[in-house]
């Protein structure tokens, strides 16, 4: 497996960059725009799927990192959950709900096999070269 340098390169964290950009379209609608608490709360949730990632990585700890991907996977529900009030509001389409939906399971388990593979990994992570 290549060494990642920087969690740019990490294909959850682009995910959660490409599902957070598409949350930002979806609440640039009338309807949902006009929403304020629902439009923040997804809005938030969106993006904390990936400063969590990026936040953890950079921390340097292998045991951090899985804590913080952790958070993201249940930031990713958190988001989940409220595109069903998006749905349930008509504020978006059947169609923008699958594919954010799909999305957004997809990360679950990404971040889920992610986890596993970092908690089978001897790499106690960059804090511990000092």
């Amino acid at each position: 497996m290549a060494t990642i340098n920087k969690f740019e390169e990490l294909e959850v964290w682009k995910l959660a960059r490409v599902i957070c950009q598409k949350v930002f379209g979806y609440i640039n609608k009338d309807g949902f725009y006009k929403d304020f608490s629902l439009k923040d709360q997804i809005l938030r949730s969106s993006g904390s799927i990936m400063d969590n990632i990026s936040e953890g990585f950079e921390r340097g700890s292998r045991k951090e990192f899985i804590h913080y991907l952790s958070i993201s996977k249940a930031s990713s529900g958190e988001c989940r959950s409220q595109l069903y009030r998006a749905i349930d509001r008509e504020y978006i389409t059947n169609e923008e709900f699958e594919e954010l939906h799909n999305m957004l399971i997809l990360e679950s388990q990404k971040l889920s096999s992610f986890m596993k593979y970092l908690n089978k990994s001897d790499y106690k992570g960059t804090k511990y070269k000092y």
